[in-house]
């Protein structure tokens, strides 16, 4: 890699606006909020990006998400236009 032109990329804090959760990842998001957050080698400030929607809150992953049924559809679809050879 080129020195001196890819971005900083660090350890940061990530929150879930809608459940609380937490969660350190690296990226190159920045902010001015920090957070105390223990770690293995003891307890750091993280910066702390609060977003809106994460695998902790997203209906695909926790299972509320909605199925739409489409065999009504198809057969209003026919009813309509009629069914072509």
């Amino acid at each position: 890699m080129k020195p001196g032109i890819h971005p900083d990329y660090h350890p940061v804090v990530f929150q879930d606006a809608n459940t609380g959760a937490l969660f350190l990842t690296r990226s190159t998001a920045t902010s001015s909020r920090t957070i105390e957050r223990r770690t293995a080698s003891g307890v750091h400030s993280f910066p702390l990006v609060v977003v809106e929607v994460s695998a902790d809150s997203h209906p695909f992953w926790t299972g509320s998400q909605r199925t739409l049924g489409t065999a009504g559809r198809v057969d209003r679809f026919y009813r309509r236009y009629g069914q072509r050879p």
